[in-house]
């Protein structure tokens, strides 16, 4: 409590002494994280920097930028000092003027973030951000067109990466300025990444809107016994456990699993499509991922308007890659170890190779989950191509 109360008195302002608000290390540490920090080092550093300002009460934006500056060249690889002085230089005053005739100021994370939501990687989205700032460092008068920008961007994008990730861009620059809702489900059986794509993609789309299934699952399960509705309460993979078994009827065969996921499918379909139905009622973006994500689920939503859907399935096609996965979530969650027993794990692999067939079935795009930068950047082109309707059939790429 009393740190936090020292952290509370210490304020930064403009140049002139203006403008207080008070220090927030959450705020820094964010910032350092976009510039290559883990989340570890960032938080320190900021807890560093606090430590810095001693019982000095109010300190200036460029004391304060200067400081960081020093610090992470003193600690940290240079590129990731300069990744936070170029995120954060005021680039001369440059303003960005819209179609009604208002002013802003130029943005690079903004710029970043369309960059990398149009299949670059965040490092190339760094660089030609970069590139992009040396070009318009010198530029008089002070403003810029959006229509200017954009221009530059994609000449820039034409040059460096290829006229398909400049095409990306003018599609993904048309969405945004749309105001239509994104709507991304992920599916997957269990351990294909599915949460940590998720993730990803939220942090390089800027969407704040996520939806397990889940935890759509734990909630019913909090208002539905055990007693009255066993299935709920069981494993996906492992739902079938609570269905009676009928003669001459193996207990771990594929059918079985097949018969208890969809059992289980069609409880949380309805909790499901409520959740996209008020994303798109409302004009939000949104991400629901989760093993219930089902490939047939957007012929299922119906009405959706304007509404972009973008389905993705993730798979991993080799065992020892999903054994090592799941493994690594036993040591992070210990109640799901049991998940790489022989009898677990069969049914799991069981359960992948149906969702990943009826993804084929329905034409919903499979992706190969073997790296986690290169599954996102995938992720990310397949919603572009989509979005500009150049979408192939689906392929396990």
């Amino acid at each position: 409590m009393g740190a936090d109360a020292d952290m509370a008195k210490v304020h930064i302002t403009d140049a002139d002494g203006e403008n207080p608000v008070p220090f927030l290390r959450g705020i820094l540490t964010r910032s350092l994280t976009e510039a290559g920090l883990t989340f570890e080092d960032a938080y320190q550093l900021a807890s560093e920097i606090r430590q810095q300002f001693g019982e000095t009460h109010v300190v200036t934006r460029d004391q304060l930028r200067a400081l960081v500056i020093q610090q992470l060249r003193a600690q940290y690889p240079l590129a990731v000092a300069e990744s936070y002085e170029a995120a954060r230089a005021p680039l001369n005053g440059l303003l960005v003027r819209n179609t009604d005739g208002d002013l802003r100021p130029f943005a690079r994370n903004e710029l970043m973030r369309s960059l990398a939501a149009c299949g670059l990687t965040e490092e190339q989205a760094g660089s030609a951000s970069l590139l992009l700032m040396q070009q318009l460092g010198e530029r008089q008068p002070r403003q810029i067109s959006t229509a200017e920008l954009s221009a530059r961007v994609c000449d820039l994008l034409v040059e460096h990466y290829g006229p398909r990730a400049a095409k990306r861009y003018r599609v993904w620059m048309d969405f945004t300025q749309s105001g239509r809702p994104l709507i991304l489900l992920i599916g997957g059986g269990t351990g294909s990444g599915k949460s940590t794509l998720a993730t990803e993609l939220a942090h390089r789309l800027g969407i704040v809107r996520t939806q397990s299934t889940d935890m759509l699952r734990e909630v019913m399960r909090m208002l539905i016994p055990e007693r009255l509705l066993p299935v709920l309460h069981r494993s996906s993979f492992d739902a079938a456990s609570a269905l009676p078994l009928k003669p001459d009827e193996s207990s771990d065969d594929a059918e079985r699993v097949r018969e208890g996921y969809q059992r289980q499918l069609e409880l949380l379909a309805v909790p499901c499509e409520a959740v996209i139905a008020r994303a798109i009622r409302e004009r939000v973006w949104l991400i629901v991922e989760g093993v219930h994500v089902h490939p047939a689920l957007p012929e299922r939503l119906g009405e959706i308007g304007d509404a972009l859907v973008v389905p993705i399935m993730l798979g991993v096609l080799r065992p020892d890659d999903l054994r090592t996965r799941l493994r690594g979530r036993g040591c992070q969650a210990p109640g799901r170890k049991t998940r790489t027993d022989p009898t677990n794990f069969k049914r799991i692999w069981q359960l992948q190779a149906y969702l990943l067939a009826e993804a084929d079935r329905v034409g919903t795009p499979i992706l190969i989950n073997d790296d986690k930068d290169r599954v996102t950047t995938l992720a990310l082109r397949t919603m572009i191509d989509l979005l500009d309707g150049s979408s192939k059939s689906p392929s396990v790429d």
